[in-house]
Order: C-alpha cells, then sequence, then structure tokens
C-alpha cells in the first residue's frame, strides 16, 4: 500500500490537539555536541504528559469520538507508553478504556495506567490481546490501535512540525526510535513534508527488530521481543507502517540493549532527564554513525519517553556492567 499520512493531515492535528498537550523543550546539547562532533539537538518528548509522545496521536484520536462512540468506550492492546496515554486522553475527553496488556508488562506501567483511569485486563501475550481488542471492537469499543491508524499517526506527527520550527535552522539528520512504527512515521512525513533533504534514521535495539525484520521479509512477521526496550517490543509492523519506512528512512540502526542502558546512565548524569531505553538507544545509534556525519551538518535526537522504573535502571546497571 502507499503511505496515507500527508503533511496537510499533520498540521491539521497539529490544529486539533493544540492546548492539549505540551510543547516539549528542543534545545542544542552541548556534550552530546562533543560527543557527536556536530552541533546536536534534542528534542525532550520524555516530559510529554504521560511520559511520551503517545498522547499527541491520542489526542488526535479520540477527541473526534462521536457521542455514541464515547458512550460504548474504547479498547486498545499495549503493555507501555500507548496504555497509559489512552486511559489519560479517555478520562480527559470523558469515555471508558479498556487496556489488554500481556502478562509481561512490568508493574510500573500496570499501575501508571489504572492511575491514569484505565481498566486492565491482562492477556497471555500480545497476540490473545489482539485477538481480543478485535473481538470487543465487534460488539461496538472503538480499537485504538497503538501504531496502525491514521489519525494516530498524523498526532505523533506534530513532534515533527515542533522540532523543525523549534531547532533554529536546518536539520540534517534526525534519530527515532521505532517500534511499530507509527510514531516514526509520523514524524517523518512532517519532517520530509517540510524539507525532502532531512536524513531520518530510525532505531531499533536487539531483540526488539520489528521494522527489520518486516522490510527484510517484504511483509510484516510476528515477532516476540526479548529486548529490555520494552516499548520497542511491537509484535509485527504493518503495510502502512512498512510503506512508510521505505519512503521516509535512510537506514535502521540496531543496538544493543547494553548501549541503551549506558546512555540512559550518561543523559541522566549530563542532561539531568531521565529516559526509558527505547529513548536513550537514539543516543547510541547517533554514535555509532558519527564518522558519516559532516563538518558543519545539525543533528537531532528525539528523546520519546521516561517511563521506567529505578530498581530497573539498578538492575539493567549491574546485569551490564554500566
Amino acid at each position: 500500500m502507499e503511505f496515507d499520512v500527508s503533511l496537510a493531515d499533520i498540521q491539521a492535528a497539529a490544529e486539533r490537539i493544540a492546548g492539549k498537550v505540551r510543547r516539549t523543550p528542543t534545545y542544542r546539547s552541548a556534550g552530546l555536541s562533543e560527543r557527536l562532533g556536530v552541533e546536536t539537538w534534542v528534542k525532550l518528548e520524555c516530559l510529554q504528559l504521560a511520559g511520551s509522545f503517545k498522547v499527541r496521536g491520542c489526542f488526535n484520536k479520540m477527541s473526534r469520538l462521536s457521542d455514541a462512540e464515547r458512550a460504548r468506550g474504547v479498547v486498545t492492546v499495549s503493555g507501555g507508553n500507548h496504555a497509559i496515554a489512552v486511559s489519560l486522553v479517555a478520562r480527559e475527553v470523558g469515555t471508558r478504556a479498556l487496556v489488554l496488556m500481556p502478562k509481561a508488562t512490568p508493574a510500573l506501567n500496570i499501575r501508571l495506567t489504572r492511575e491514569a483511569g484505565g481498566e486492565v485486563e491482562l492477556c497471555e501475550d500480545s497476540i490473545e490481546a489482539f485477538a481480543k481488542a478485535e473481538a470487543h471492537a465487534a460488539r461496538g469499543m472503538v480499537h485504538v490501535h497503538s501504531y496502525d491508524d491514521p489519525a494516530i499517526i498524523a498526532g505523533h506527527g506534530t513532534l515533527g512540525l515542533e522540532l523543525a520550527a523549534d531547532a533554529g535552522g536546518r536539520i540534517d539528520h534526525v534519530f527515532v526510535s521505532i517500534g511499530g512504527g507509527g510514531f516514526s512515521a509520523g514524524v517523518g512525513a512532517a519532517l520530509k513534508g517540510l524539507d525532502p533533504a532531512v536524513r531520518l534514521h530510525g532505531v531499533e535495539t536487539e531483540g526488539a527488530t520489528t521494522m527489520t525484520q518486516a522490510l527484510a521479509a517484504g511483509q510484516p512477521v510476528p515477532i516476540r521481543s526479548t529486548s529490555i526496550s520494552r516499548t520497542l517490543g511491537a509484535p509485527f509492523a504493518t503495510e502502512r507502517t512498512m510503506a512508510a519506512a521505505r519512503q521516509f528512512l535512510e537506514e535502521i540502526v540496531v543496538v544493543p540493549d547494553a548501549e541503551a542502558v549506558r546512555e540512559l546512565v550518561w543523559v541522566l548524569q549530563n542532561e539531568r532527564v531521565l529516559l526509558e531505553p527505547a529513548a536513550a538507544c537514539t543516543v547510541a545509534a547517533a554514535l555509532a554513525r558519527k564518522d558519516k556525519f559532516r563538518p558543519g551538518e545539525r543533528v537531532c535526537l528525539v528523546f520519546c519517553g521516561s517511563n521506567v522504573a529505578l530498581e530497573d535502571i539498578e538492575g539493567w546497571r549491574k546485569s551490564f556492567g554500566v
């Protein structure tokens, strides 16, 4: 299929969600500029409501629900940031949110989802959860897919509009994380729509290579993630997000979990910002590509989320010797 979200869709989404989400900071990082050898900017989406970019797409999708749809409620599948965002936004727009989560979901994410107002139902795995979501949708609930939905993707793309406006000039390289591919699709559509010359580098961690495997196979491939970057562990890509990846991405950089943790710690100590591994991996990816940057180029790293338990960070540091 051809990718079906345009720059105009994203600009309309920006108007729709204005005042509902934070315009998160974008700034030049002296420390990362020194490490990468070129001017480097960061987009702190980790400071967004509910701890990640996910509220952007959820507000764009759910603010347009009809009264009848609000009365029936929404259902979604997520063990991570999307679950928290759907729950928060559902409460804001006045509807019920049923969140189907794999049993392996971290306790922190379950707690944050419930605190945001979501009703949590644990399933054996993502495959069972998606099957149950489709069954609920057949009975009338609105299925808010975490990444395969044009409204969700357009909402996520609003981050790209902010980045382009706030980075203070031309951006040559942008590093953005990939889970199921909806976030990178929206950001790519926005940035490439504004400047076709910008180079977008997707980032995955070893054990969560959903998009890499799908593109290699030429079709969605079911995976069971083994990465600690749980929010990147989408069970499959889709034809829509694959089309976006082909259209917008220069490459996909795959980094080890240990490198994501090492950079998480570096950012916390040097930038005073808490990231989850799915965000910190963009630093590791940029470091892996630093020899390809040319003098005078400008790089931006998108820090997409911060929902991580401190005890998990401590465990990873011990496990990886970071």
